[in-house]
């Protein structure tokens, strides 16, 4: 319909036809077909109750091309939900945000004249996240868009990993500060980054490092760091780790 009869009626009517037409691929579940009489159908909603919404858009996005065939099965779901969205983005978030609860619950002023070559290198790659996604949206490619922020949420890991503000913190208060700066702006850049494919998830990060709406918008990616200052709610859980997936139907 949409590659024939529409265009057709559009132009019967004097109205320009699509420019381009955009066709997603097919799902297959363990390695094949979906259908009733195999059982194997695979309930949205039971999926969005067992993962969640957030983490379920995710895996659709990133695990296969847009216009490709996919084949998704409740393993490689999980692994997504764990491996990457609780373990590498959710302990990266609770464990800046917690660190910045425990020690004055006020948002670390971000002073950029005296940032070291990691950190330098780490603002740069995040703040520069919509430059580096947009050809990959406009070739309907969500998968490697997301492999973008991917890189710059391990990037952050591997930073704070080799910082290790939680050493610093007797030793060297300020620059134990100038890390969790540099962390929270990271963070900062990534939630705006992961609006359009995780909304809700976004959207709390964002409201957990006092990030008002209006500066929510892509082109904040490059301005607007979280005041220093500024008052940090208590962190939550953003995404907790599942323990065992239910069987879809």
């Amino acid at each position: 319909f949409h590659a024939v009869y529409w265009p057709a009626l559009l132009m019967a009517a004097g109205l320009p036809p699509p420019e381009a037409i955009v066709a997603h691929g097919w799902w297959t579940k363990d390695g094949q077909k979906i259908s009733k009489s195999l059982g194997n159908v695979v309930d949205p909603l039971e999926l969005v109750r067992t993962y969640g919404l957030d983490a379920s858009r995710y895996f659709m996005l990133s695990e296969v091309p847009f216009g490709n065939d996919g084949d998704f099965s409740d393993r490689a779901l999980l692994a997504a939900a764990n491996g990457f969205l609780a373990n590498a983005l959710g302990n990266l978030v609770q464990r800046v945000c917690t660190m910045l609860h425990k020690h004055d619950k006020l948002a670390p002023p971000l002073d950029e004249t005296a940032l070291d070559d990691d950190a330098a290198a780490l603002l740069a790659e995040a703040r520069g996240l919509r430059d580096a996604m947009a050809p990959h949206m406009l070739e309907f490619r969500f998968d490697l868009a997301l492999a973008r922020v991917e890189d710059v949420v391990r990037a952050a890991n591997k930073y704070f990993d080799a910082a290790a503000p939680w050493k610093l913190k007797k030793t060297d208060p300020d620059a134990m500060l100038a890390v969790l700066a540099v962390s929270l702006e990271t963070l900062r850049c990534v939630a705006i980054a992961y609006q359009p494919f995780m909304p809700d998830a976004a959207a709390k990060l964002l409201d957990q490092i006092a990030v008002p709406p209006e500066r929510r918008a892509f082109h904040h990616l490059r301005e607007d760091p979280v005041p220093g200052g500024t008052s940090l709610p208590k962190p939550a859980p953003l995404f907790p780790r599942i323990d065992a997936p239910v069987a879809t139907p």
